[in-house]
């Protein structure tokens, strides 16, 4: 069985990455990347793996949905009191990843994590599908339940009391902001020599763009 799988392997061919060709920011390169990735048709580009770290240095990662970006970071929500909210209340840094294995690329962002403004966490929670809204309100993530009858049952329950009503947000329900101080573009090509451009954020605000080994 482990031969079959170390036999598994692509050369990627696709596209290359240059400086020259290059965005001075890493915001703007990856608006350029992330509107190359919506014409590719890829399913769900906006899945992005999470990974969190406790205070001592335990990792946890996870995939979630990247849900908006600008200038500021990348924004996601999620159950404040949730295993990766509690990561990030200890330890308020996180690293995210996306891989868009149809165009061959990996964009990876390190930065400094906070909680986005109540009115904008409102905002998204009420755009969000009626079942959606109720999953939030009755699921206690992360923790332990006793069987899924048990969740069933608590969401027909506020589904019934609910119905026709307009969804309060829970109080600890809302979104994160990542705001970058790294960020890497990957791009695959062939014989494992692939592009890898860095941006680090300096103290001026400026970015410096660097090029890694594959």
């Amino acid at each position: 069985m482990a031969g079959n799988i170390a036999a598994i392997r692509k050369n990627y061919s696709h596209k290359k990455l240059l400086e020259k060709k290059a965005a001075a920011n890493p915001l703007d390169q990856f608006t350029k990347w992330w509107k190359q990735a919506l014409a590719a048709k890829i399913i769900e580009p906006n899945a992005m793996t999470l990974a969190t770290a406790s205070a001592d240095g335990v990792p946890s990662a996870r995939v979630v949905l990247l849900k908006d970006f600008s200038k500021e970071g990348f924004i996601f929500y999620t159950n404040y009191n949730s295993f990766k909210g509690q990561q990030l209340s200890d330890n308020p840094k996180a690293c995210l990843l996306f891989f868009w294995k149809e165009v061959e690329r990996q964009v990876r962002i390190t930065g400094l994590v906070n909680r986005i403004g109540v009115e904008t966490s409102e905002e998204y929670f009420q755009s969000r599908p009626h079942g959606s809204q109720l999953g939030a309100v009755i699921s206690p993530q992360s923790q332990v339940i006793t069987d899924r009858e048990w969740l069933e049952t608590e969401y027909k329950k506020l589904k019934k009391e609910l119905k026709n009503k307009t969804v309060t947000r829970p109080a600890h329900w809302g979104g994160y902001l990542v705001k970058p101080v790294i960020m890497e573009f990957w791009q695959g090509r062939p014989s494992r020599l692939h592009d890898r451009l860095q941006y680090s954020l300096l103290a001026d605000g400026s970015w410096k763009l660097e090029r890694l080994a594959p």
